[in-house]
């Protein structure tokens, strides 16, 4: 009984010191600009706390060294990281700090609202490319993206977003490493028709290993490749996500207090 009472001092000793930190993360500060209006701090939604936690407590309990994410999700991987780093500093190397992965393609925006990120929620299919679009659809898609009446091509995202989400779409595709700004003195003296069908075929054939995949397993595939691999990760994660929290156990006194309570 001893060692179970000193068990909970030890935590209650301990916690405090994380309850703060992860309060200093996720409290508004008053002056923050976006947030000044009263009405605006009323309309607040839990989910805009909770998601970072519940994101961290994912990428910690895995143990992920390395986690690719959008641009907008960089804010996100430096809390979990902030966390870890936090939690190592009272406890010793227990947690694993992620390092964030960014591709090339930090953020590819809307077909239909260039000035919105493209989302597979967005409530029109037209306004996103999926992995598995046929060249059909894709072109659709493309035709009706929203661009401008501008005379040729010129990378400005600010000025011209429609044009210059597409250039960078190609920039992400293209084989010689070209940049937005590069391709679009290539193509300029295209016409806007011309382009959009040179933009159908980049993405179409950048995608079309990915599609062809996709559609023979979905629809042809008889050895349970999914269920498979969906098992065996299961599995792995399960045993890492065990023995993170062991060790978290161990370290905070979770551990020991468990034991003497068996005892008892």
């Amino acid at each position: 009984m001893e060692g179970l009472l000193r068990g909970e001092r030890d935590l209650e000793n301990r916690l405090p010191i994380l309850a703060d930190h992860l309060q200093s993360k996720l409290t508004l500060p008053d002056e923050v600009s976006a947030l000044d209006s009263t009405s605006a701090k009323a309309r607040l939604r839990l989910g805009l706390f909770s998601y970072p936690v519940l994101q961290a407590a994912d990428i910690l309990l895995y143990g992920a060294t390395h986690v690719p994410v959008g641009e907008d999700q960089v804010q996100h991987l430096e809390f979990a990281r902030q966390c870890a780093e936090q939690f190592n500093a009272v406890y010793g190397e227990v947690l694993v700090k992620p390092q964030t992965v960014l591709s090339s393609a930090k953020r590819v925006m809307s077909l239909k609202e260039p000035y919105l990120k493209m989302s597979k929620s967005h409530q029109d299919f037209r306004s996103r490319i999926q992995i598995n679009d046929d060249p059909q659809i894709i072109g659709d898609k493309i035709r009706l993206a929203l661009t401008d009446s501008i005379t040729g091509l010129s990378y400005d995202p600010e000025n011209r977003p429609g044009v210059s989400n597409l250039l960078a779409i190609m920039s992400y595709l293209d084989e010689q490493g070209r940049t937005a700004e590069e391709l679009a003195e290539a193509y300029n003296p295209m016409s806007m028709r011309q382009f959009k069908a040179t933009v159908t075929s980049a993405i179409s054939e950048g995608l079309a290993s990915t599609r062809d995949k996709y559609h023979r397993i979905m629809n042809n595939d008889k050895t349970h490749y999914l269920d498979d691999i969906a098992i065996e990760g299961s599995n792995k994660a399960r045993r890492q996500a065990d023995m993170t929290m062991a060790a978290v156990r161990q370290v905070i006194g979770l551990e020991r207090a468990g034991n003497h309570l068996k005892k008892v």
